[in-house]
């Protein structure tokens, strides 16, 4: 079978900040992104979050479902405000101070997230709904002759 490995941990402050999620944010603050773009997709099933950066690139995203919520209950107001404090937070170790929001989806969390990141100090400069929206669909097919 092979060696087995035998992780040691230890307590020292150095070994904390090799987290995977603190060392991104670290990169992302050398970066100097002082401005993101949030996409909020709600559902009537689930909340997604993505930041991404002026270009598109996305930068962090997280859901009800990451979140450990499930069933019914990803997809209520108090999951979307969850989702929004955990962007919110890692967004902040980041050093983004400033976002966009594009609101998209039909589902009770869109207010509720966007409430929660004006709540974490964040300047939100412009709020866009890009739901999709059918204008007047494909042409009916023509009448059954019996």
């Amino acid at each position: 079978m092979g060696k087995k490995r035998i992780i040691q941990k230890s307590d020292s402050p150095g070994e904390a900040s090799k987290a995977p999620g603190i060392a991104k944010s670290l990169r992302l603050s050398k970066k100097g992104i002082t401005e993101a773009v949030a996409y909020i997709f709600s559902t009537y099933n689930n909340t997604i979050i993505s930041l991404t950066d002026s270009k598109g690139d996305v930068i962090m995203s997280s859901s009800a479902g990451s979140l450990g919520f499930s069933g019914a209950k990803k997809g209520t107001p108090y999951a979307s405000t969850k989702v929004a404090e955990f962007i919110g937070g890692k967004a902040k170790m980041a050093g983004i101070k400033a976002l966009k929001a594009m609101v998209k989806g039909v589902g009770s969390g869109r207010d509720a997230a966007l409430r929660s990141l004006v709540a974490q100090g964040f300047e939100i400069g412009s709020i866009r709904d890009i739901t999709p929206i059918p204008h007047n669909g494909p042409r009916p097919s023509k009448p059954r002759r019996v």
